[in-house]
């Protein structure tokens, strides 16, 4: 089966990761750092069916994704707001 190869979720790595060069904003990074750690689990002996590797897949993307909001957070909070006007 081609889903339990290994390079195949790490060249999905790849696409993903180039695919967020062109659309920044983290979404796509998240779903290329779980791929390419789905990519690493299948060089281990271990070898699930395609449910476990998309469940896996899922709550790798999902974690990435969570970590890199945290770290990547904007201080202050999400939406700036304007107190006064400047034509004032």
């Amino acid at each position: 089966m081609l889903w339990s190869l290994w390079w195949v979720w790490l060249a999905g790595a790849l696409a993903l990761g180039i695919l967020e060069v062109l659309a920044p904003g983290f979404i796509f990074l998240g779903f290329a750092i779980g791929a390419a750690l789905v990519g690493l689990l299948l060089l281990t002996p271990i070898s699930p069916g395609l449910p476990a590797l998309l469940a896996i897949f899922a709550i790798l993307s999902l974690a990435a994704w969570a970590v890199l909001r945290a770290v990547f957070r904007r201080e202050g909070g999400d939406a700036r707001r304007i107190h006064h006007d400047i034509n004032d």
